[in-house]
């Protein structure tokens, strides 16, 4: 893959699961059947042991997605060329579908914070980090897939909606954008907002890759905590998106208080309950940011995107 690869020739890869070490073992006793796993960059770029050695042995099997959270291209600082050099020495092991991080910057001055935080979205912003994805794109020479974070506050300086300034990025940098259904309901019930008219604004001809996961509700707020199932909202939305996106790959985020592997994999495969059953469809009633579900479900075609490995139990 080149810098200049297209985002339309990346492949649909089906129903994928975050590739932990707590299930290790399962999977290389029993070989599942999934059809991908994504994996977090920094767990394996710097390990020479056993978890190099698990990822190696799963990318002979599977197709592998590397998901970063430190690359921080929003920040002011310059970009870490030595984390950007691990990261592709691990891509050259063992050879991603391809590379994500989050629209976020997570440190500046050399300091890592370890959280995603979010960027004024204007057209500062927007130039800024262009030009910073345009020198991560040819230092990894593929592109880079970006993923729109979970927010908890927005920024005056804002002048441009989360969904108009991901499609610019996309349009000037020829980045691939991964969307995360979850973080489009916890930020939008944090800001007020409407999430199925996020949906609706969302460039979904950009989108290469969608996360699920669940999130922790606080009545007045919600955190975005990957350490529970995915919710019945966060199910009709992702729905949605996946018939706008036209069967993008899937992978469900389990981050805290992981379960065994067979209930992951369970949850996972809910999705295509979601996605093969009646449907809302973005022209429906919308969604408001109080937790209701969406109603009023219509049929659609599902695309043929989703593989026998996936295959309902």
């Amino acid at each position: 893959m080149t810098r200049h690869t297209s985002i339309a020739q990346l492949p649909r890869l089906g129903l994928g699961l975050g590739l932990r070490n707590s299930h290790f073992e399962h999977i290389l006793a029993h070989w599942p059947e999934v059809d991908w796993f994504e994996a977090i960059s920094e767990n394996f770029m710097d390990s020479g042991g056993r978890p190099r050695d698990v990822i190696r042995k799963v990318a002979e099997r599977y197709p592998v997605v590397l998901h970063g959270v430190s690359m921080s291209i929003g920040s002011t600082d310059p970009l870490d060329m030595t984390y950007l050099a691990r990261l592709k020495a691990l891509a050259a092991d063992v050879q991603p579908q391809w590379i994500s991080d989050h629209l976020c910057w997570t440190g500046v001055m050399g300091l890592n914070s370890h959280d995603l935080l979010p960027v004024p979205l204007n057209e500062e912003t927007l130039a800024h980090i262009a030009a910073r994805i345009h020198k991560v794109q040819d230092f990894l020479g593929r592109p880079l897939i970006l993923e729109n974070p979970s927010t908890y506050v927005g920024f005056q300086e804002t002048t441009l909606e989360e969904p108009d300034f991901l499609r610019a990025l996309a349009q000037q940098t020829g980045c691939g954008l991964l969307l995360d259904v979850n973080n489009v309901y916890v930020s939008c019930f944090n800001a007020g907002t409407d999430p199925l008219k996020y949906l609706q604004g969302f460039p979904m001809e950009h989108v290469v890759q969608m996360h699920i996961a669940g999130h922790s509700h606080y009545g007045t707020h919600i955190i975005d905590t990957h350490d529970q199932p995915v919710r019945s909202e966060v199910w009709d939305l992702y729905a949605i998106a996946f018939h706008a996106s036209n069967g993008a790959s899937t992978l469900l985020e389990w981050d805290g208080n992981i379960p065994d592997f067979d209930t992951c994999h369970a949850e996972l495969l809910k999705s295509k309950r979601h996605i093969q059953g009646n449907l809302s469809t973005p022209d429906m009633a919308p969604v408001i940011a109080s937790g209701s579900a969406i109603s009023n479900p219509v049929d659609f075609l599902v695309p043929d995107v989703l593989s026998s490995k996936s295959s309902l139990p």
